[in-house]
């Protein structure tokens, strides 16, 4: 029965591949992702600087934030997660050891969140250490009289830590969204299929945007250098590119096609470990963070509701996007 459904899965495949067609759509695949990629995460940063110290400007940035938030929460648990295990339940795939013996998706996912909870671990300790010393020298200081700084400067250390904790999560979000759209792009590159192929295209530039805006509304919060933004505004931009055009140098070097068994494990793999970074940054790094430990949400009910909502239609917004990418 599973070998009867391969045979029509191949036959229509084989119905849809066209060489020539596909590289076209790839061509102008790379010059629109690219274009929305750049609008997508650009547009957060840039706003932030248009209304920074405006009255609303904090509390556009938690909303912006949250909405990044659902948008990144409902990529990985909508689109990468669900690719990733279909990837690794592909009939070529599931009928060989070790791949039909355990579900391995969901492992690697595992395994990804648990990496994602040991670097963010290993960086809040060395935060907290590298602020010890300072503080130990005020401690003395006060002690003995000399210093005069009191709670503010409390305040002021309780401030810095929170955005170099929002520069690391900026960081490692961008690592697993890198992740992610290195696959789509490796993906579309090795397709010669163009019945795919043609509305991944479209899907693909309201996906860039989205997922732009979820990574640039938490570099707007973060205070990076404008040529730290830049970079990795840039880095966002080129990476699926880029992988569009690795996965077309692979098929013309090699004619390995993404329906190969070893390119779907290869898939499979890297999108389930993408998608546990981006679930446990969504969840732990994001949304539990603004919801649960934001003092300016916790003294505004109103601006918890707004940020739950903003939050919902985040989600609601990448999850429709599922319908074609």
């Amino acid at each position: 029965m599973a070998s009867s459904a391969c045979v029509t899965d191949m036959a229509r495949a084989a119905a849809c591949r066209d060489g020539a067609a596909a590289a076209h759509l790839k061509v102008v695949s790379i010059f629109v992702i690219f274009v929305t990629s750049v609008a997508g995460m650009s547009s957060p940063v840039l706003l932030a600087g248009i209304f920074r110290g405006k009255p609303l400007y904090d509390k556009a940035i938690v909303v912006i934030k949250c909405f990044a938030a659902g948008v990144i929460l409902s990529t990985s648990l909508v689109h990468v997660l669900p690719d990733a295990y279909a990837a690794l339940a592909d009939c070529q795939v599931a009928s060989r050891h070790p791949w039909k013996d355990f579900p391995f998706s969901g492992l690697v996912t595992l395994v990804g969140a648990l990496l994602a909870l040991l670097v963010d671990l290993a960086a809040s300790s060395h935060v907290e250490h590298a602020q010890y010393a300072p503080v130990v020298g005020q401690e003395k200081e006060l002690e003995l009289g000399v210093g005069c700084h009191g709670s503010g400067g409390d305040g002021e250390r309780g401030e810095e830590l929170a955005k170099v904790k929002q520069r690391l999560v900026s960081q490692v979000l961008e690592i697993g969204i890198i992740f992610h759209s290195v696959i789509i792009g490796v993906t579309m590159g090795m397709s010669q299929n163009v019945c795919t192929i043609r509305p991944l295209v479209a899907a693909l530039a309201f996906h860039q945007i989205f997922e732009g805006m979820g990574l640039g509304g938490c570099v707007a919060q973060a205070g990076f250098s404008y040529g730290t933004i830049a970079y990795m505004c840039l880095m966002f931009a080129v990476t699926t590119p880029m992988g569009i055009i690795l996965g077309m140098a692979l098929f013309s070097l090699t004619g390995y096609d993404d329906s190969n068994p070893n390119a779907l494990i290869m898939e499979g793999l890297l999108g389930s470990i993408s998608s546990g970074i981006l679930i446990y940054m969504a969840l732990v790094d994001l949304i539990a963070l603004d919801f649960f430990h934001n003092k300016l949400m916790n003294s505004t009910p109103r601006l918890k509701k707004i940020s739950f909502l903003a939050l919902t239609l985040g989600s609601a917004a990448m999850s429709i996007l599922a319908l074609w990418a």
